[in-house]
């Protein structure tokens, strides 16, 4: 069951919520029932560790969770019936050991938040310095009265390494404590139920290897049944305390734990701080892997919790300083847009050899798989704000080209078939309409490819990795399209971003990405003869794909003077959204396929993503048009729409509607909008309130490498600033309701325009132009109860 948007706004303004404040997300009070969204929305990351935000005391607990960046566990995928191409594999991600628990026991009562009273409580997420910090005052059921502070990190600087600050103080008299500090592994987890959309439930995924346990240091190692990956933690202590302690250490197959007693008064804190590695590898040994992990806590303990406060804080100031957006007019919407930018970074930022995952390293979601929302709407943010972390993703994609060229010639084609959902490069769909046929990821992967190196020039990336991506992938349109009889070249059978349109042919959205793929990777091939040569690239195989680029079928209904998202899509019925109940969305759960596909209803954004990434194709006019016809039939069942649906309203002069999207991709998580932020943060849609703040109101297009602006603000808003890294420099551009400011604040020379005039700016130089009004179009309409929450109602 799930309600609509407006709904769920409605709803959260009656419940308590965060705290609105610029630059953290703090929560107030205890509200058991929001355990697992709250521990979602203050996770900590750094795309190589995750930890959710449960509570250090281990219980109660809403949904479990420490991740490693491509640790999995196969499982095979059941068929009613089976089919040639079929993936016999699923691939799941593991809940791996948890470092973070540290139980209290006062007077031999445990904390524990179901019982007694909580006079005090708070927990605060800080975007600047990278913790999640925590202040209760509890009162146990017999009246004993402790104040517990804790901070707790992941590692921006040691990847590796996660660490936790925590102290006991006692309120009122002296007081017995007790503290045990686990590893723990093999966590149960909820089950997955009938939600495709949940990850797999794993019955004890890990097997024990290796226990060792001596002074205040524990190791546990353990390797997964069928993946066969083998991994460890490790933990070790520092105390910084008067209170006498006695420790005692102890360890079996899935638990280590230290235990440490002692007598606290008022006035004197326990203060622990515990340390935490991760290491695994499908390759090496399990006394590598020890080895690994001690090491990583040599290390951290050599830096001490004070100087991984400071690593951490140094790392974030830098990202600040060239990646913040500010926001003026609404208080709640600028908090979520740096939260939004905090927690793409955390997906990214040291997942180096590793996929970007779709809930990044937040919960279970979709079984842990990376989609091409990384490519397309991760990427975009992360190439303009941490271009390295760009770069370490495409790295890991071209490390599974051998397995996207198995894939395609088991499917009969040449070249590269990337996957739709992954972990390790390995396709992982079992349901072939949704998910294999959607072969526009290749274009997303190629188009993300060609915006990393005319952002960065990165040449190195490009001949090492770059190019052949753009071969691989422009070879496979080139088998899966072909010419018809009218000279066209069409791409049939395929599935575009609209999950509910499938096996379609002549996907707009697919067919341009799929032109742009192939004129880009003729272009890199000539503009590097040798590379192109290494990979048996010759001129006739360039022309062809220019040839093919060239007579790309786009299909148009002349009749209702709009782009038709495929071939004969506009002549289906209708889908009656007048009939169909509130609680029957997202309609995936409510109704078959089979009449989903052969109705007009749209998931989400399709062929105005298509007028979005590939705007060069559309006239003005047109992207006018197709938004109004697309806007009544697509119901948003997916939260990479909204923000996409704010690029295109704001482009076509509905700036409250612009407006109004942006805020539903913002708060997506912040106001649990999809029912579903328990099982991790929509992370694409966290990076398309970036998209829909820079690409809508600032107007930005990067189109074939070349960056524009054309802004224009919403009435509710009075300022928008960011700032960009282009090449070698960066780009500052401040918008008001009349006028845009643009100032090279780093590098020698960018060229770009305003509104269509060209202009460029030079070292320190600064442009302040006027913004036009916008164009006139009578705000089109939504279906029937999926029109966005009104932004300006629910802030005002």
């Amino acid at each position: 069951m799930s309600a609509t948007p407006r709904d769920t706004e409605r709803l959260q303004q009656e419940r308590p919520s965060y705290e609105v404040s610029p630059w953290e997300l703090r929560w107030r009070g205890l509200d058991l029932e929001a355990l697992k969204q709250t521990e979602s929305t203050f996770a900590l990351s750094n795309g190589h560790i995750g930890i959710r935000g449960s509570f250090e005391e281990g219980e109660p607990r809403g949904l479990p969770g420490t991740y490693l960046n491509g640790f999995f566990e196969r499982r095979p995928l059941p068929y009613a019936e089976a089919g040639y191409g079929y993936p016999e594999d699923g691939q799941t991600v593991v809940n791996v050991t948890d470092g973070k628990i540290i139980r209290l026991l006062v007077e031999d009562e445990p904390l524990d938040m179901r019982y007694g009273a909580a006079p005090f409580h708070e927990r605060t997420l800080d975007f600047r310095s990278g913790t999640l910090r925590r202040v209760t005052e509890w009162v146990s059921p017999t009246g004993r009265r402790v104040r517990i502070r804790s901070e707790r990190l992941v590692s921006f600087s040691q990847r590796a390494v996660t660490a936790i600050h925590y102290e006991v103080e006692a309120l009122d008299g002296p007081l017995n404590v007790v503290l045990q500090s686990d590893l723990l592994a093999n966590e149960p987890v909820e089950a997955a139920g009938g939600d495709p959309r949940v990850a797999a439930a794993l019955d004890r995924p890990l097997v024990s290897d290796f226990v060792t346990a001596r002074g205040d240091h524990a190791v546990l190692a353990h390797h997964t049944r069928r993946s066969e990956l083998r991994m460890a933690a490790a933990m070790e202590h520092e105390f910084d305390t008067a209170c006498d302690l006695r420790r005692e250490i102890q360890a079996e197959e899935d638990l280590a734990r230290l235990t440490i007693a002692t007598q606290i008064s008022p006035g004197t804190v326990l203060r622990m701080t515990k340390y935490v590695a991760y290491g695994w590898s499908s390759q090496r040994s399990t006394p590598a892997l020890h080895a690994q992990v001690d090491a990583a806590l040599a290390g951290a303990l050599r830096t001490g919790w004070q100087g991984l406060l400071d690593e951490q804080r140094a790392y974030l100031d830098d990202f600040w300083s060239h990646a913040d957006v500010e926001l003026d007019g609404d208080a709640e919407l600028q908090q979520a847009l740096r939260f939004a930018l905090f927690h793409v970074l955390q997906a990214g930022a040291r997942g180096e050899t590793r996929a970007i995952p779709a809930k990044g390293l937040t919960g279970p979601g979709y079984d842990g798989h990376a989609f091409w929302d990384t490519e397309s709407f991760v990427l975009p943010v992360l190439t303009y704000t941490q271009p390295d972390a760009v770069r370490d993703a495409l790295v890991w994609r071209h490390s599974t080209l051998d397995k996207a060229r198995a894939r395609a010639r088991q499917l009969g084609q040449t070249g590269a078939a990337f996957p739709w959902r992954t972990i390790d490069g390995q396709e992982c769909s079992g349901y072939w309409p949704a998910g294999t046929a959607a072969f526009h990821v290749n274009a997303d992967i190629a188009d993300a490819v060609a915006r990393y190196l005319a952002v960065t020039g990165d040449e190195d990336f490009e001949r090492a990795y770059g190019i052949e991506l753009l071969v691989e992938t422009a070879r496979l349109w080139m088998s899966l399209g072909h010419h018809d009889v009218h000279a066209g070249f069409r791409i049939d059978g395929v599935t575009g971003p609209d999950e509910y349109s499938a096996i379609a042919d002549n996907n707009v959205f697919t067919n341009l990405m799929a032109q742009r793929n192939l004129r880009t990777a003729a272009a890199h091939c000539e503009r590097h003869p040798d590379i192109a040569r290494a990979l048996d690239v010759d001129e006739e195989e360039t022309a062809r794909w220019r040839d093919a680029a060239h007579r790309m079928v786009v299909p148009y209904d002349e009749s209702l003077d709009v782009h038709e998202q495929s071939e004969e899509f506009t002549d289906h019925a209708v889908w009656d959204f007048a009939s169909t109940p509130p609680d029957h969305y997202p309609m995936l759960l409510h109704y078959p396929y089979f009449d989903l596909y052969r109705k007009q209803v749209v998931k989400q954004a399709d062929l105005v993503l298509a007028m979005h990434l590939r705007g060069d194709a559309f006239t003005p006019e047109e992207k006018a048009r197709n938004f109004a016809y697309y806007e009544r039939l697509t119901v948003r069942d997916s939260s990479l729409s909204a923000s996409t649906q704010s690029v295109l309203a704001a482009e076509c002069g509905h700036l409250e509607l612009a407006y109004d999207y942006l805020a539903e991709a913002a708060l997506a998580d912040l106001h649990d909008l999809h029912g579903n932020v328990h099982n991790g943060l929509h992370i694409a849609s966290l990076a398309g309130a970036w998209i829909a703040t820079i690409a809508g109101f600032g107007g930005m297009r990067d189109h074939d490498g070349q960056l524009t602006f054309a802004p224009r603000l919403p009435e509710e808003l009075t300022g928008i600033a960011f700032r960009m890294c282009v090449r070698d420099g960066q780009i500052g551009v401040r918008i008001t309701s009349g006028e845009a400011t643009y100032e090279l604040l780093t590098g020698q020379e960018l060229s770009t325009s305003h509104h269509g005039e060209p202009f460029t700016l030079r070292a320190g130089e600064r442009r302040t132009l006027p913004i036009p009004p916008p164009p006139s179009h009578p705000r089109p309409r939504q279906p029937p109860g999926r029109e966005p929450a009104h932004r300006r109602q629910t802030w005002s």
